[in-house]
């Protein structure tokens, strides 16, 4: 937790209402997301029990099994899933734009991409494991199923891996990003309860934050956000309702468990709708379109990737794609910490306290400073900055400005409160600075020692010369019949 987080709960914990700890929002929030709520079964990692799924907030489509243990309802349930998901997904695939690549042949890419908000990080892992349990699944053979069950499959595996992609927003979890915005007075934990996360942000009149988060404690006001059920509702409301069922499997027994469960859904969509207000209203960084983009070109990938008929996902990574994957993952993970800073004040001044960037006046500046002679010669501004920050930089380090995008310099000097800059990029190619590319005296600057320049990983091994330790070079993967087979774990 950082020193300015901590301030804010403390804060938030004294005054009884959450705390703003971003100045911008830092996820994207579509037009027109989809929200699905999962519940499971008590008990079973991957048997559903219902969903609310749609992206109307005043018409929410419910899904449920009467029975999950029993393999054809799962089945009808994934295929009343893909009915509302596919159709959603496939709207964005028609819109294309050409986007010119420098040194390679232009590529398509959709326009937009489309996103699913679930309430918690345990839903959201939820739906990647219902992927994993239906996307091997086959239309025809000894368990055939409907035809779009495995595509739905595919397409919450990709759901569930973006989601674990950061700054990826194409599947979130609403208390995630109100946490990433907001700090309570009270603990991570507790933070996961949607109801008393939005209760501490968005109290009712005349209510503390606090006051509401502990009303969201009570289950029978605020059942859990899933996927998880209640269990003195499982016991006194669920349990006689599915066994009135099994002994008696008719419409008005379905519609008994079906009014039970939409009891449990309904204060959670309401919730999901009040979260997507809430994000909304917050002004969104300048770096989020770039995010989205790379959301984008993904989801154009895998849209490639089903309509050229690819298999579906492999179970687990071969050793090289593991590595490959956790090393873009680090990438993706230093470049959010980077743009998220470079996009907020408030998260630059957790880094001008920790001595890795500083805020200053510029009161001294040579912008026709130069190295070199004749053909050699290089424009090298120099600038002073006065700061009263705690500079723990050395000389040579060099530096970004989250105010410049494309300038860069590097520390000549460090003497007491001043600091000697010398400006390496971002001037222009003429003998002369671009007008407005060099700080004047009397300008209020900041730098910082976190770039968002694009590193190149290690090279890797081709998979053929995967050593037998890492389980040999791997084969070609195509679904077999144990796949097709595999029960819903």
């Amino acid at each position: 937790m950082s020193t300015l987080t901590a301030l804010a709960q403390l804060r938030a914990a004294r005054d009884g209402v959450a705390q703003r700890i971003t100045t911008v929002r830092h996820c994207h929030i579509s037009a027109q997301p989809m929200v699905l709520i999962p519940l499971k079964l008590a008990g079973e990692a991957a048997a559903p029990l219902a969903a609310m799924v749609g992206t109307d907030p005043g018409h929410p489509r419910l899904l449920v099994v009467p029975q999950p243990r029993n393999r054809d309802l799962r089945f009808a349930f994934a295929a009343g899933l893909a009915e509302v998901l596919l159709p959603y997904i496939e709207g964005f695939e028609k819109s294309t734009e050409t986007v010119e690549r420098r040194g390679g042949e232009p590529y398509e890419r959709c326009l937009d991409a489309p996103q699913i908000l679930v309430p918690n990080r345990p839903a959201a892992s939820f739906a990647g494991l219902l992927g994993r349990s239906t996307r091997f699944r086959r239309a025809d053979g000894p368990y055939p199923v409907h035809p779009s069950v495995p595509l739905l499959g595919r397409w919450l595996t990709y759901f569930g891996d973006r989601s674990r992609q950061p700054g990826s927003s194409v599947l979130l979890a609403a208390t995630e990003a109100l946490s990433l915005h907001w700090a309570t007075g009270q603990s991570n934990l507790e933070d996961a309860n949607l109801a008393a996360l939005v209760g501490w942000i968005d109290p009712p009149p005349g209510m503390s934050g606090r006051r509401a988060a502990e009303e969201a404690e009570d289950p029978l006001l605020w059942p859990p956000a899933g996927p998880a059920t209640d269990p003195g509702f499982d016991n006194e409301v669920l349990g006689p309702a599915m066994r009135a069922y099994e002994e008696a499997p008719t419409d008005r027994a379905v519609d008994r468990i079906s009014q039970a469960l939409r009891t449990q859904l309904e204060p959670t969509w309401r919730l999901m709708w009040r979260s997507v207000d809430l994000l909304r209203s917050l002004p969104e960084g300048s770096r989020v379109k770039d995010r989205w983009e790379i959301d984008r070109g993904s989801f154009t990938r895998f849209v490639e990737r089903i309509a050229e008929g690819g298999p579906p996902q492999a179970r687990r990574d071969g050793a090289v794609g593991a590595a490959a994957r956790l090393a873009g993952l680090e990438r993706a993970r230093a470049s959010y910490d980077v743009q998220r800073a470079h996009d907020d004040p408030l998260l630059m001044a957790e880094y001008r306290l920790s001595g890795e960037a500083f805020a200053g006046t510029v009161t001294a500046a040579d912008p026709e400073h130069s190295e070199g002679e004749g053909r050699s010669r290089k424009l090298r501004p120099l600038i002073t900055v006065r700061t009263g920050d705690p500079v723990r930089l050395t000389p040579g380090t060099t530096l970004g400005s989250p105010d410049r995008r494309g300038h860069a310099a590097e520390i000549v000097e460090i003497a007491d409160e001043e600091i000697t800059l010398k400006i390496t990029k971002g001037m222009g190619r003429g003998r002369t600075p671009a007008p407005g590319s060099v700080p004047e005296p009397g300008e209020r600057v900041s730098y910082t020692s976190l770039t968002d320049d694009f590193q190149s990983s290690a090279a890797l091994p081709d998979p053929e010369q995967t050593p037998w330790t890492h389980g040999g070079p791997p084969q070609e993967y195509e679904p077999s019949d144990d796949d097709a087979q595999e029960e819903w774990l």
